[in-house]
């Protein structure tokens, strides 16, 4: 079974302990994506052009690319 992405750029798209991909500030020129869990999300808005910024259950930090459904 193939796992869904769903846009990270939409605050609702994401809930606490959702699994997602996201891009930490020392990767946003490689890109290179961190797999984890969301334990808190950091931005309020409910848009953001580069990604929600969240906090994963390992305490890494980055804007969300994808949402794994």
């Amino acid at each position: 079974m193939k796992q869904e992405k769903i846009s990270g750029s939409i605050r609702n798209n994401i809930q606490i302990d959702s699994e997602v991909e996201i891009v930490q500030k020392n990767h946003q020129r490689s890109g290179e994506l961190t797999t984890g869990f969301v334990k808190r999300i950091l931005t309020n808005s409910q848009k953001h052009p580069h990604g929600i910024k969240v906090m994963l259950v390992t305490g890494e930090v980055g804007r969300v690319k994808w949402v794994l459904d």
